[in-house]
């Protein structure tokens, strides 16, 4: 795994979290316990904070970024899809972001949202609790996520940061 100081930016990484060896991790982040990072994510911490929190799954590809002045947090139990962008925001517990979502400045996913696979969400838009934001720009349809689906997806991820140190080996 590539994790990088940067000045005095230092990563703090849970010690039962799972860094995939081809992701990056840069300055100032907070990874929690059980969370994983996967192949070609980028969390770079290099002008503001970002925090992920237990249990939480970045997948491939995905970049997580912060300003000088907009940190970026992510709670516990949550799913960031593939190659989904997430700068300057809060993804409040419990909640999934689909691939290639994208995510910006000042928008909020309340516990239990949802942000559907390639949807984007504005700035300042808030996604609230058991909704989906779906579209370009997100549109809000409210109620609309069941807790069941969300945990799902975390525990399929928790197995595989289980399975992947044990098993994984490189062959070229």
């Amino acid at each position: 795994m590539a994790v990088y100081a940067l000045g005095e930016r230092v990563p703090t990484i849970a010690d039962t979290a799972y860094i995939h060896p081809d992701a990056t991790v840069i300055g100032n982040v907070t990874i929690g316990e059980y969370s994983s990072v996967w192949p070609s994510t980028v969390l770079r911490g290099d002008y503001g904070e970002i925090t992920v929190g237990d249990r939480t799954s970045v997948q491939d590809g995905a970049v997580i970024h912060a300003t000088h002045d907009l940190s970026t947090h992510i709670g516990s139990d949550c799913v960031i899809g593939h190659n989904a962008h997430l700068e300057g925001c809060v993804i409040e517990d419990k909640s999934l972001v689909g691939s290639g979502a994208i995510v910006l400045h000042r928008a909020i996913v309340r516990t239990g949202g949802l942000v559907g696979a390639g949807a984007v969400v504005s700035g300042g838009t808030e996604v609230p609790s058991k909704a989906m934001a779906l579209g370009i720009p997100a549109k809000i349809k409210p109620d609309s996520v069941t807790p069941e689906f969300i945990e799902l997806a975390v525990g399929v991820y928790i197995e595989n940061a289980k399975r992947y140190p044990k098993d994984l080996r490189r062959i070229d």
